[in-house]
């Protein structure tokens, strides 16, 4: 039996000429834009073709392809190789951070990082500067990385000035296989004066059956509160568990939106969009999931679009009264919860742009162990809104002040409050 060289042995120029011809191929029949793949694609191919066939190592060929896929200048879009360890700071450390000048040069400093998180078990903080990772300066624009099941070593400049080091372990086991340390998926608390607070740190799993259960008994275990802060700050997004924070956010059934995949990229959405199924309503249990596949396999064999709608759970005593914080990281699904609650004025929203990175997107095998990461669907809104390099803008703008947040103060959360107090 003929087994694919390992990623240590390297990879025959053969390999390398195969893995290229199968994500060109992956891309021509399932990228969600064809126009995209068009004369300066094939261009970009023709003269990118020989580094990549010419590579000398796997990670050389690996860095070759992603320069190639970065000429498609588009979201959720990646190659990597199967057995790959690593992670950026975001995924694996459950925080963002951005860059800016600081006493020590310009260098990365935290913005959000998530309770239960790798990042926020060693100790770090919103306002943290990072200096080094494995005693290796880290610069803006490098972002660093994180081998998984190693531990790494961090020195950052505290908030009280002081440099620390401090120890980060982003994975662990999940029987023989590693994950990621993944944070406090919901919080919520009562800010007093019958307002709540909910902060929602990601969306996990294709239908997020866990995810949407933990933010309906977060709401209901608030009580009777006339107001609520919605915060998705720092919310990378992920599956259609957020169509449950859009459903407790309007008592109505209300049409969300849809991603057309490639098939449907030149029809008038506008025309057929009322004949599309709908999705309205999350499994209470991951046991009803397969019901849930039965009703949609039709539309998963013909490929047609699903359009989500929210659930209809009635009345909430804080409608009309909620404020939703995003920042430059929000993206994906969480910026889905936001445009719908702009188009439907559920929310004011305050923060920053959102990131604007909104495709639905697979994976797949492309041989000799890489996988290619690919777009396959725009998604529009109800209204015909495309978020993809579309940020959303705040209702209300404040920028996150690091400097502020070193001295404990979280401004954006503060003009949530002064909103809904008003």
């Amino acid at each position: 039996m003929n087994t694919p060289p390992s990623r240590e042995s390297g990879l025959t120029g053969k390999a390398k000429h195969e893995v290229l011809e199968r994500v060109l191929k992956a891309l021509e029949s399932k990228f969600y834009k064809p126009e995209l793949l068009g004369h300066d694609w094939k261009t970009a191919v023709a003269s990118h073709r020989a580094a990549i066939e010419s590579a000398a190592t796997p990670d050389a060929f690996e860095q070759a392809m992603t320069e190639l896929l970065q000429v498609l200048k588009t979201s959720h879009l990646g190659f990597f190789h199967g057995t790959a360890r690593r992670a950026s700071s975001r995924a694996a450390l459950s925080a963002t951070y951005l860059s800016d000048e600081t006493p020590y040069g310009s260098r990365w400093i935290f913005q959000d990082v998530h309770d239960g998180g790798a990042a926020a078990l060693a100790g770090i903080e919103p306002g943290n500067i990072l200096l080094r990772v494995d005693g290796k300066e880290i610069v803006p624009h490098e972002h660093p990385v994180f081998p998984m099941g190693l531990t790494s070593t961090l020195d950052i400049v505290a908030n009280d000035g002081n440099e620390r080091t401090v120890s980060v372990n982003v994975s662990r086991p999940k029987g023989k296989k590693l994950q990621f340390v993944e944070p406090t998926l919901v919080q919520s608390k009562n800010l007093g004066e019958r307002l709540g607070y909910l902060k929602v740190a990601m969306f996990p799993g294709m239908i997020g059956v866990e995810v949407s259960n933990a933010m309906s008994d977060a709401v209901a275990e608030l009580g009777n509160i006339g107001g609520l802060i919605v915060d998705l700050r720092g919310n990378t997004g992920g599956g259609a568990g957020a169509l449950r924070l859009m459903s407790l956010m309007t008592p109505d059934r209300v049409p969300v939106g849809y991603a057309p995949n490639k098939r449907w990229a030149k029809r008038d959405l506008a025309t057929v969009k009322a004949r599309f199924p709908r999705l309205g309503k999350i499994p209470s249990s991951k046991g009803a999931l397969w019901l849930l596949g039965l009703r949609f396999l039709p539309s998963l064999i013909t490929k047609s679009p699903i359009v989500l709608e929210s659930e209809g759970l009635g009345p909430k005593p804080y409608d009309g009264r909620i404020v939703l914080l995003v920042d430059r990281h929000t993206a994906s699904a969480a910026e889905m919860v936001t445009i719908f609650a702009k188009e439907n004025k559920l929310a004011t929203i305050v923060g920053e742009k959102t990131a604007g990175r909104l495709l639905s997107a697979t994976s797949m095998k492309v041989g000799h162990g890489f996988r290619l990461a690919f777009p396959t669907g725009a998604y529009y809104t109800w209204n015909g809104t495309a978020l993809e390099g579309s940020p959303i803008e705040p209702d209300v703008a404040t920028d996150f002040s690091w400097q502020e947040r070193r001295n404990g103060v979280d401004g954006q959360l503060q003009k949530a409050l002064e909103l809904i107090a008003g």
